[in-house]
C-alpha cells in the first residue's frame, strides 16, 4: 500500500476560489470584509507569515492592513491599538501575530480583542462556543483546515476513532472538540495523546484517522500507523539539510516515508495543512463581516 496525497495547497485554492463571490456579495451590501494583522517586532518567520496573509486578502477583495510595531514597544500601546481597531467599523477581523515579544502577556493581549473581531479563535468567548457547537464561534484556523481538509477529502469522521497526539490550545485541543460536534466532520470518537499518555504508539496504532502536531520531528513513525489510516501532519520543522541551498529543509512531525506505506491518505510538509490555514482565516473573516451585518 502507498497512501495517496491529501493536496492541501490545490484544497486551498479551490476553496479561496468558491470565497470570492461570498465577499463580491458583501461588497455589494455595502460590506467589504475587513482584517488587520498586528505585527510586533522584527521576527523572519512572522514577517513571513503575515505578507502571505496580506497577500491572500487582496487576491479575493478582502480589505488588509497591517499594523507594525517595533519590538519595544510596550503592552500598554499594543492594547491601545487593538481597542483603536475593536472600534473602527472598517474592521471586522484582528489577528495578533504570534510569537510575541518577551515582556508582553500574550494571553491579556489576545484576550482584549473583541470576540467579533477574533479571527483567530483565541478569545476565551470563542473558545467557549467552539467547544459547546455554537456557530457564531470563529474556529482556530488550523483545525479548522483539518477538518474541511477531511470533509473534501470524503474521510468519515462519523463513529470513526480519531486519535490526536498533541494538546496545544491553538491545535490540539480545539480539534478534538470539532471532531466531537454533531453532523458533517464530528460525531467522532475522540483521544487526544500527549507527553504523559502511556503506550502512545499502541493508542496510535488504533486510530482510523492520526493527527499528529507534537512539534516533533518524525516522531511518528511508519509503525505507529494502523493500515489503512488517514494522516494528517500538522507539524513543519526546520531540520539541518547540507544538500539543500538553504542549509535546511522543512518536515512534519510524521515520517512521512514510512507512514506513507501504511496509510491510505496523508498530507505532506510542506504544502499539506499549512495553505489551509490562512484559507481557513479568509474565512473567519468573512463569517465577521456576515455575522456584523446580520
Amino acid at each position: 500500500m502507498h497512501a495517496k496525497l491529501i493536496d492541501g495547497k490545490k484544497l486551498a485554492e479551490e476553496m479561496r476560489a468558491e470565497l470570492g463571490p461570498q465577499v463580491e456579495e458583501l461588497t455589494k451590501a455595502g460590506i467589504i470584509p475587513g482584517l488587520v494583522v498586528v505585527l510586533v517586532g522584527e521576527d523572519p518567520a512572522s514577517q513571513v507569515y503575515v505578507r502571505m496573509k496580506h497577500k491572500a486578502c487582496e487576491k479575493i477583495g478582502i480589505y488588509s492592513d497591517i499594523v507594525k510595531l517595533p519590538d519595544d514597544t510596550t503592552q500598554e500601546q499594543l492594547l491601545s491599538t487593538i481597542n483603536r481597531l475593536n472600534n473602527d467599523s472598517k474592521i471586522h477581523g484582528i489577528l495578533v501575530q504570534l510569537p510575541l515579544p518577551k515582556h508582553m502577556d500574550s494571553t491579556a493581549v489576545l484576550e482584549s480583542i473583541d470576540p467579533a473581531k477574533d479571527v483567530d479563535g483565541f478569545h476565551p468567548v470563542n473558545v467557549g462556543r467552539v467547544v459547546t457547537g455554537d456557530p457564531r464561534g470563529f474556529r482556530p484556523a488550523t483545525p479548522y483546515g483539518v477538518q474541511k481538509m477531511l470533509i473534501r477529502y470524503g474521510v468519515e469522521t462519523s463513529g470513526a476513532n480519531v486519535v490526536i497526539v498533541g494538546r496545544s490550545n491553538i491545535v490540539g485541543r480545539p480539534m478534538a472538540s470539532m471532531l466531537l460536534h454533531y453532523g458533517e466532520g464530528g460525531d467522532a470518537t475522540v483521544t487526544v495523546c500527549h507527553s504523559r499518555t502511556k503506550d502512545l504508539p499502541a493508542v496510535a496504532r488504533a486510530a482510523d484517522i492520526l493527527i499528529v502536531a507534537i512539534g516533533r520531528p518524525h516522531f511518528v513513525t511508519g509503525g505507529m500507523v494502523k493500515p489503512g489510516a488517514v494522516v494528517v501532519d500538522v507539524g513543519v520543522n526546520r531540520v539541518d539539510d547540507p544538500d539543500s541551498e538553504k542549509g535546511y529543509k522543512l518536515v512534519g512531525d510524521v515520517d512521512f516515508d514510512a507512514a506513507a506505506e501504511v496509510a491510505s491518505l496523508i498530507t505532506p510538509v510542506p504544502g499539506g495543512v499549512g495553505p489551509m490555514t490562512i484559507t481557513m482565516l479568509l474565512y473567519n473573516t468573512v463569517q465577521a463581516a456576515r455575522q456584523w451585518l446580520t
